[in-house]
C-alpha cells in the first residue's frame, strides 16, 4: 500500500438507513477519514430475505462502493455480516469489518452475570450469529435471542416516540426480561435509532451494545495495520448513495449525524446488477 491508498475512503454499506447510525461513530473516532455511504434503501429490509438474496445483494453493495475506490468495507448490516462476510471476504481482497464480531467482544466485556440477549432481524437471530460469536469466545456465556422485525420499518419511519413503538418493544422484550440479562446486544444498525425505547422498555440496570461503536476500533486497528489510516489533518468528507430516495431519508440522516446531509445521490437498481 502506498500514501495514496490512505487517501482513499471507508466505505460503508446498509440495507436501508440503519448505517447512518455507524456513519456517526465513524466520524466522531475518525473525523479526518472520507466516509462513502450506500443505503440499499429499494431493497430494505434484508432481515426477511432469504441467505442467498442477501449474500447477492451483499456482492452488489461491495462492488459499488470499490468501484468508489475504498480502501476497507464496512458491513453496516447485521444480517449481511451474519450470511455474507465469509464470501466478501473471500470475493474482495481489501479489509472487510462485519458486525457480529466486534459486537460481541463489547457484549462479553460489559456482561457481569454471564447472560447477554440479543436482538435482530429474524435473519440474523434464525442464524444465531451472535450465539454463536459469543460462546466460540467464552463458552460459559448464556445467550438469549429474539427477532424484533418490525423495529427495522419503525425505525426508517423515525417513530421514536410513538406510542405504538412502545407497544411493540414491550411485546418483544417482554420475555428478555424475564432471563435476567444484564446486557443487551442490538443486532442491527437500526436499532440505535430507537435505543430510547428499548431502555426504557428492557429496564435502566441493562447495558446496551452498540455493534457499530464496537466496530470502530476494530476499523481503525485493521487500518493502522496496513497503513491505511488517513494522514490529513483536516476533516474528511461524507458522500451518500441510496438506491431509492425515501421522503425522509435526509430528514431522519440529519437528525442522527447532527449535520446537513446534502448530496444524496440515487444509484438506479440496474447499475448494481449487472
Amino acid at each position: 500500500m502506498n500514501n495514496t491508498d490512505s487517501d482513499k475512503p471507508i466505505g460503508i454499506f446498509d440495507s436501508g438507513i440503519g448505517g447512518l447510525t455507524v456513519v456517526k461513530r465513524f466520524l466522531t473516532a475518525l473525523p479526518n477519514e472520507n466516509i462513502i455511504y450506500f443505503g440499499d434503501t429499494a431493497r430494505v429490509p434484508y432481515g426477511s430475505k432469504s441467505n442467498s438474496t442477501v449474500i447477492e445483494y451483499s456482492l452488489q453493495d461491495a462492488r459499488f462502493l470499490l468501484s468508489k475506490n475504498v480502501k476497507a468495507i464496512v458491513v453496516a448490516c447485521n444480517t449481511a455480516s451474519s450470511v455474507a462476510i465469509d464470501e466478501l471476504r473471500k470475493t474482495f481482497d481489501i479489509p472487510i469489518i462485519g458486525m457480529i464480531g466486534p459486537g460481541s467482544k463489547a457484549a462479553l466485556k460489559e456482561t457481569k452475570n454471564k447472560k447477554v440477549g440479543v436482538i435482530g432481524t429474524r435473519a440474523t437471530i434464525s442464524n444465531s450469529a451472535y450465539a454463536k460469536r459469543l460462546k466460540f469466545l467464552d463458552p460459559s456465556v448464556e445467550v438469549f435471542e429474539k427477532a424484533c422485525p418490525l423495529f427495522v420499518p419503525l425505525a426508517e419511519e423515525g417513530w421514536i416516540k410513538k406510542n405504538a413503538t412502545f407497544e411493540i418493544a414491550e411485546e418483544y422484550l417482554n420475555e428478555l426480561r424475564s432471563k435476567e440479562i444484564d446486557t443487551l446486544v442490538l443486532g442491527c444498525t437500526h436499532y440505535p435509532i430507537l435505543s430510547g425505547v428499548i431502555q426504557k422498555v428492557i429496564g435502566p440496570n441493562v447495558k446496551l451494545i452498540d455493534s457499530g461503536i464496537a466496530s470502530v476500533e476494530i476499523v481503525k486497528e485493521e487500518l493502522k495495520k496496513n497503513n491505511l489510516l488517513s494522514q490529513r489533518d483536516s476533516g474528511g468528507e461524507s458522500i451518500f448513495y441510496v438506491s431509492d430516495i425515501p421522503t425522509k431519508f435526509k430528514e431522519i440522516a440529519e437528525l442522527f449525524l447532527g449535520k446537513p446531509v446534502n448530496g444524496i445521490t440515487k444509484v438506479e437498481l440496474e447499475t448494481l446488477t449487472v
